[in-house]
């Protein structure tokens, strides 16, 4: 039999060319949701949370979640918590040493201390007990000091190591760690220790930046007699709010431009940066507000300050990565292109 091949016509021609376009668009998006029911109602609620997860927006959103939880998130976020928390120790025992030299210096301070000691500590014993530590801990200061240092470095460190290499986990492409990623032990705490002196330095510089602009404004408002003015009394709150967001802003584009393995793209570290600012105002705003009414009461005095502290940490970790993760997950033009050209090298 001889067989004959048909000639495609062109609407044949054009029907095959739309369905393979509707299949790659298919492949392209992602669907939410692939469950399809004989009810009508419930199908059509699928198709439109599917329409919505295919909004860039949302769908950079669940990149973002889904990235944070397949890369241990959570799991980094309490390990940055703990070193946070940790350092905090050996910081008080260095600023117990530097109160040690300030009262050894100047001795009428100290009998001053001792004096409110007696008179408002109605024990004996207990007063003397106090009065006896205060004395330790001006004769040890030195060592106090030292100690206190050491600790802290070392915790700084590996707090450091923490968030660097939670931060490259959700930025880098693959969750796996590469050849270039591996480096050796003292290379690593060398490093580690530069990082952490430079987030010092940008967190120095958040704090005179904040302090510096908050002074000028009031200065500035009793300078020109406005403290009458009800209605610029907003307008003053925004500008503090505005200044406040910006010195946020140089602290966590330090944070996603030099602990990544490669620096992120340039409008994904803008918006990305923009984003976790503004949260961690937020964060401060809820803990300025919550964390009074919290040690107000008999038993958040004993241990509201520690919790407050600690949900700080832990927010400001959490934050922290999945911002990172909102980062490394963002898809523009100009990020495939770069891609390609990486791929064809």
């Amino acid at each position: 039999m001889n067989s004959e091949k048909k000639p495609i016509t062109p609407s044949e021609n054009q029907t095959s060319s739309s369905y393979d376009q509707d299949v790659s668009v298919c492949e392209q998006q992602k669907v939410l949701i692939t469950l399809k029911t004989g009810n009508r109602a419930l199908n059509c609620t699928i198709n439109t949370v599917n329409k919505t997860a295919r909004n860039p927006v949302i769908a950079h959103l669940l990149r973002t979640i889904e990235r944070f939880n397949d890369r241990m998130g959570n799991q980094f976020g309490a390990a940055i918590t703990y070193f946070s928390f940790l350092s905090l120790i050996p910081m008080l025992m260095v600023s117990f040493a530097a109160a040690g030299y300030i009262l050894a210096e100047h001795p009428t301070l100290l009998e001053d201390i001792f004096a409110k000691i007696l008179s408002n500590v109605s024990d004996p014993t207990l007063a003397a007990t106090l009065q006896n530590t205060i004395n330790i801990a001006i004769q040890q200061r030195t060592t106090v000091g030292l100690v206190g240092l050491l600790i802290a470095l070392y915790s700084g460190i590996n707090w450091m190591g923490n968030l660097r290499e939670a931060v490259r986990a959700q930025t880098r492409k693959t969750w796996e760690r590469t050849e270039q990623d591996k480096e050796k032990i003292w290379t690593k705490y060398l490093r580690d220790f530069v990082y952490l002196t430079g987030m010092l330095i940008a967190i120095i510089l958040t704090l005179i930046i904040t302090s510096i602009s908050g002074s000028a404004q009031s200065l500035i408002i009793r300078f020109l007699h406005l403290e009458s003015i009800e209605w610029l009394k907003p307008t003053w709150h925004l500008v503090g709010l505005v200044i406040s967001i910006c010195a946020n802003y140089l602290l966590f584009f330090w944070i996603f431009w030099r602990l990544p393995y490669q620096h992120p793209p340039k409008k994904a570290l803008i918006r990305g940066t923009l984003i976790a600012a503004i949260g961690f105002e937020i964060i401060k705003m809820i803990m300025t507000y919550s964390l009074p009414k919290l040690v107000s009461s008999p038993s958040g005095a004993a241990f509201g300050s520690v919790l407050g502290l600690m949900a700080f940490f832990y927010f400001f970790a959490r934050l922290t990565l999945l911002c990172a993760a909102w980062i490394g997950t963002a898809e523009y033009p100009e990020n495939q292109k770069s891609s390609d050209e990486n791929t064809t090298q």
